[in-house]
């Protein structure tokens, strides 16, 4: 009888790992209620793939959300529960490997006017006028390589950060709350709800010698009591506009709020949420828009 193989073409020991994914194809207007919908079934965590992603989508006209389940029974009452048009399929991978198959994928590249993000295992030589963030996102999110990150990095490298302290909300692997401080910002504070991804923050600090700069916590902000004169959040259109009073209370008079993981369409509900702001400009990259919002008063 011939042995089941690794995608490698070893052999599977009986006590190797196994990791089922549910695959399912959508669109980004749909991304975000679908997402939720695998949470509501078992997922235990959701991982979204576009043109613009590390791995890309499976269809070049859609969002593929990719996710995880904690067995392969589960995986599959969650697909028999899925909308069979939206092509569910289960892939399961065996052994860790995985884990740092995507590193392939991710290069040096240019994050913004004159700052490249650059991988540990990279080496890039910077050139005159360039700066060099070194970033490894392990599962936390934060390439800088979608959109939603890019819109925010050019809204953070157009404005004037020197000696500011800055929010970063929803702050993944804290990219955002890093290139401020390497544009000069004099502190960050960074935050996120999930725990997990605290400790990648920290990291990606100490690598680029900016670990005095940063507070890294999992405190909601409406915990936070402090203000700020620029606070980005690149989260969800869904979660901004219910937390748009608490983070409108951290911006300080006159200072910028800068809003991502928004669609093009939902512009309008997003905006109508924060009424103590102004819109000064609203750029976009595909799919997705940025609100860059100063404090009225």
């Amino acid at each position: 009888m011939n042995e089941p193989k690794t995608e490698g073409g070893g052999a599977i020991k009986p006590t190797e790992l196994r990791f089922p994914f549910l695959l399912v194809d959508t669109t980004a207007e749909e991304a975000d209620v679908l997402s939720s919908e695998l949470f509501d079934l078992g997922a235990q965590g959701v991982e979204e793939r576009d043109a613009t992603t590390l791995v890309k989508a499976r269809k070049a006209d859609k969002v593929t959300l990719v996710a995880s389940f904690a067995t392969h029974e589960e995986a599959e009452e969650a697909r028999a529960a899925v909308d069979p048009a939206l092509d569910p399929a289960i892939e399961e991978i065996i052994g860790d490997g995985w884990r740092d198959a995507w590193k392939e994928h991710f290069r040096p590249f240019l994050l913004c006017d004159g700052v490249v993000v650059r991988p540990p295992w990279e080496t890039y030589e910077a050139k005159p006028g360039e700066r060099i963030l070194e970033l490894e996102p392990g599962r936390a999110f934060g390439t800088g390589l979608h959109e939603t990150t890019s819109l925010v990095a050019r809204a953070i490298a157009s404005t004037d950060v020197t000696n500011k302290r800055v929010l970063d909300v929803g702050t993944g692997s804290g990219i955002l709350a890093l290139l401020a401080l390497l544009l000069g910002a004099a502190h960050a504070v960074a935050i996120d709800n999930d725990p997990d991804v605290l400790d990648v923050v920290r990291e990606n600090a100490e690598r680029n010698g900016l670990g005095a700069k940063i507070d890294v916590g999992n405190q909601d902000v409406t915990e936070l009591t402090e203000v700020f004169p620029l606070v980005v959040a690149n989260i969800e259109a869904r979660v901004l506009i219910p937390m748009a009073g608490a983070l409108g209370d951290r911006v300080g008079s006159r200072g910028t709020l800068v809003l991502s993981g928004i669609l093009v369409p939902q512009k309008a509900d997003v905006l109508a949420a924060y009424p103590g702001f102004s819109l000064v400009s609203a750029p976009e990259k595909g799919e997705w828009i940025s609100l860059v919002l100063q404090k009225n008063a």
